[in-house]
């Protein structure tokens, strides 16, 4: 391995798998469609073929864990037969999506010239990601649908579990549909200051997406600024629901046990808001089921911010807060104010109390007697996502999927 005079051994690994990355990007730019739809589908029966070599690996990776590692995390990081089942089904779904149109509109101009508005691929793409294997599969299966070469850092938490999915499941896809097994890169090392060098590194990797906890993925943003890398953000999340005075008490029960199935997850039920005409009957109900999912609540008065996302506090993240709220509007903005804007939902059966909820919240998700849990890529758009972005600004926003990832063009021709 040679090394740059400046470069250290993880910077060397991210340039050389951006490099790899670049060389196969143009080819499969210009992919046909069967070709990249025979990759998806090779890596969905890879999956089940070679579902004992990823177990194994995830078992070590298990077994490597620290005893104090967080339950929630460790479940995050566990994989299974059904869960890789699960992932397979997903891809054959992505890989039967209709292809979006390289021509997106077309317009006449003036002096007989016709202007066509293109869809083109970024080239490369990084992705960093917390030590979650699925996520794994899930970026490379979206940047392969969208024609992006990809260098991908997980958490070394996964590591052994990332690699045996690129050795035994994508790489070999890729290959066995005529396309360079190259496109799709891992840093293959645990040291966190890979991160920083795949944001580091605009001639090779210009668009990164970063996930995680709130405060890394907020520096990574600001390194990444500094050194010219754009990134799509996936950064904090936490649920909202607020309990209306007119929702059944079913619907209540119904809600909080969907929102948390999974304890480790960002969309899951994060801030409970009752409406404080009917807080001494619900806040008893919330407390049971809440308790009925393995989790507590943490009642006022708070020591904490209202919106504090459990699910990325280690040790404490089988918690929901709840607290009072007033009406529609007073719940939407606390929603608004407290909580990354992520996903809020109302449970009612007033149905002019929803629209005033949803008319007011902001966010990037917005429910009525439905769980937050449903703001995700497969469940809303049928494909797996890359992240949720919640950012304010023009862009893809909420889930980012293969369709987001792409640049415009503007290609003026004689008409």
């Amino acid at each position: 391995m040679i090394l740059r005079v400046t470069e250290t051994p993880v910077q060397h690994l991210v340039r050389q798998a951006g490099e790899a990355a670049r060389r196969a990007a143009v080819p499969l730019a210009a992919a046909p469609d069967v070709a990249v739809t025979a990759a998806l589908r090779a890596m969905a029966a890879g999956l089940r073929a070679r579902v004992a070599p990823v177990l194994e690996a995830n078992r070590a990776d298990l077994e490597a864990l620290d005893p104090a590692f967080p339950d929630a995390m460790r479940d995050r990081l566990r994989l299974d037969e059904a869960r890789v089942e699960a992932m397979a089904a997903q891809i054959e779904v992505l890989a039967g999506a209709p292809f979006d149109p390289a021509v997106v509109s077309t317009r006449a101009l003036p002096g007989g010239l016709r202007l066509e508005e293109r869809r083109r691929p970024v080239g490369v793409i990084g992705a960093n990601y917390e030590a979650r294997p699925n996520v794994t599969v899930d970026v490379a299966s979206q940047l392969l649908k969208s024609r992006n070469a990809g260098v991908l850092r997980t958490g070394g938490a996964a590591l052994r579990s990332a690699v045996a999915l690129l050795d035994e499941v994508i790489a070999p896809a890729l290959a066995e549909a005529g396309l360079d097994p190259d496109a799709i890169q891992l840093v293959r090392s645990a040291d966190r200051e890979g991160a920083r060098a795949l944001v580091s590194a605009p001639g090779l990797i210009p668009l990164v997406i970063i996930r995680g906890s709130g405060p890394t993925t907020r520096d990574l943003g600001a390194h990444a600024a500094a050194h010219g890398v754009r990134t799509l953000a996936h950064a904090e999340g936490g649920g909202v629901l607020y309990v209306h005075r007119a929702a059944r008490p079913d619907t209540v029960r119904r809600l909080i046990g969907e929102s948390l199935d999974r304890l480790g997850v960002c969309n899951r039920l994060n801030l409970l808001l009752i409406e404080r005409e009917v807080w001494d009957d619900m806040l008893p109900l919330a407390r049971d089921e809440v308790a009925a999912r393995g989790a507590r609540l943490s009642e006022p008065p708070h020591d904490h911010p209202l919106g504090h996302e459990w699910a990325l506090d280690e040790g404490r993240e089988a918690t929901v807060t709840v607290a009072p709220a007033g009406g529609p509007e007073d719940a939407a903005a606390l929603a608004d104010a407290e909580t990354s804007g992520l996903a809020a939902g109302i449970a009612t059966e007033d149905a002019d109390a929803a629209s005033r909820f949803l008319s007011r919240y902001s966010g990037t998700g917005a429910f009525w007697n439905a769980t937050t849990r449903l703001l995700d890529g497969f469940k809303l758009l049928a494909a797996p996502e890359t992240g949720i972005n919640v950012d304010h600004v023009p862009g893809p926003r909420g889930p980012v999927t293969f369709r987001d990832l792409h640049l415009r063009q503007f290609v003026v021709t004689p008409a």
